[in-house]
């Protein structure tokens, strides 16, 4: 095992982001901010035994972003001396002057900022070795290629990584916390000839110890390829259809971008005037939550310092918020709601975090119980929603329902309709479980059109 953490000290970061704001400051920046960012990663990936691929990296960037009046600028470098974070500094303002005005830009409201920054456990740097990665994906292909019907390993990985973010404000704000990711995958391919199927599964934790055993993962590929052979189409018809926790969560993210600030500002979303509308049924609840412990996307404040907080983009069924960043929310009128994002090289931007729909009360198998004919997806192919209009069509493969049992695989089927009414019948499940950033238990949509044969 690796620790990392000296590799990520933080003090060393804010040392940075804080020096690049007091030289943009000398340049002649009215107000500034800076992000300090260092990583470390290892992976391996093996196919059929021997390892494919292993590598190994390390980086550290800072960005800068200025102000000159209401013009704005961002540069980054990766160049950490101290005559090349000064040229930073000025290259910035002497950009920032020729801008073209920004009314909506600036810093965030003091007020806002996260006065303290709480303990989400997002890091555990002790990072496994080459060897153990190794082991570990040998271990995920060994268990993959034991199920029956597996025919040829995809391949079997597993990686592990630990990276640090710091931010600077010209008006005081320091912030900084650690973040670590740890993953194991498989890939396999069942059948032979044109016949083949493959199919996935995976695991990524925060903290080793949250991982899903290598066996486990590498079975559950397996069996996930094999369930697909021999799949039938079927007719062009309306039935319900079921969405399995993989995919369901993309409905809940095809909201979140439909309620992001950036888009309600430039009236590109379907939702732009839908707030306060009731969107799902009674008791649906969709939350984003940055401060959940050990959560996927966790973090205690945003890009620009603003404090986290859990909030509920749906209650109860209603659109009760957008997602905002201090630029659209100063064009829309309102307060940030702290969900600002940023890399090195841009400008904030908002976007969510931890986000999941609340389980219902019924089991996934008490869900489809009633369904005489209809569809279980378990994949998405293509991104043909249009977040306009809100129209949805999305190629899909997975299992027919007959009378509230899953039967055999289809294959090669479109689902369509629009998401004000998909979000209107949406009907969630009990299983939910938080494995990914945007989480969904199973869901159940009445009356999708299913375009097959």
């Amino acid at each position: 095992m690796t620790d990392a953490s000296a590799l990520l000290d933080q003090s060393i970061l804010i040392d940075r982001a804080a020096r690049l704001v007091e030289d943009a400051k000398r340049a002649g920046a009215d107000a500034a901010d800076a992000i300090a960012v260092r990583a470390m990663s290892v992976s391996v990936q093996v196919r059929d035994g021997a390892v494919e691929e292993s590598e190994r990296s390390e980086g550290d960037d800072v960005g800068l972003r200025v102000f000159v009046g209401k013009r704005q600028a961002v540069v980054s470098t990766n160049d950490l001396t101290a005559d090349g974070m000064r040229g930073l500094a000025e290259r910035a303002v002497a950009m920032a002057r020729v801008a073209p005005e920004d009314p909506y830009a600036g810093l965030a409201d003091p007020a806002l900022l996260a006065k303290d920054i709480p303990d989400l456990d997002l890091s555990d740097p002790a990072l496994p070795s080459v060897g153990d990665l190794e082991r570990t994906a040998r271990t995920a292909e060994g268990a993959m290629l034991g199920v029956k019907g597996v025919s040829k390993s995809g391949s079997a990985s597993a990686s592990a990584g630990v990276g640090g973010m710091v931010l600077a404000t010209s008006h005081g704000f320091q912030g900084a916390y650690l973040g670590s990711r740890h993953s194991i995958s498989a890939m396999a391919i069942a059948g032979e000839g044109t016949g083949m199927e493959r199919d996935y599964d995976y695991s990524s934790t925060l903290h080793a110890a949250d991982l899903d055993k290598p066996e486990a993962i590498g079975r559950s590929a397996g069996d996930r390829a094999v369930a697909r052979l021999n799949p039938r189409k079927v007719a062009t018809q309306k039935v319900p259809v079921v969405f399995d926790p993989r995919v369901a969560g993309t409905l809940v993210g095809h909201l979140a971008g439909a309620v992001n600030g950036a888009s309600i500002a430039r009236k590109s979303s379907f939702l732009r005037d839908k707030m306060g509308a009731k969107l799902f049924a009674d008791g649906i609840r969709i939350v984003d939550d940055p401060l959940r412990k050990r959560g996927q996307r966790s973090r205690p404040f945003d890009a620009e310092g603003v404090a986290g907080r859990k909030l509920s983009i749906i209650d109860d069924g209603v659109l009760t918020t957008w997602l905002l960043d201090c630029a659209t929310a100063r064009e829309l009128k309102l307060t940030t709601t702290g969900h600002a994002q940023r890399g090195v090289s841009s400008t904030p931007s908002p976007g969510a975090t931890n986000l999941h729909l609340e389980p219902g009360k019924l089991s996934p198998d008490e869900l489809i119980a009633d369904i005489s004919q209809g569809f279980y997806v378990t994949d998405l192919i293509g991104s043909g929603v249009n977040g306009v209009t809100g129209d949805y069509s999305r190629g899909a493969s997975g299992f027919w329902i007959e009378n509230g049992k899953r039967t055999y695989a289809v294959s090669e089927v479109t689902i369509a309709g629009h998401l004000l009414d998909i979000f209107r019948s949406l009907t969630p499940a009990n299983d939910l479980v938080f494995k990914y950033g945007t989480n969904a238990p199973t869901v159940r949509i009445e009356g999708l059109t299913l375009a097959g044969q």
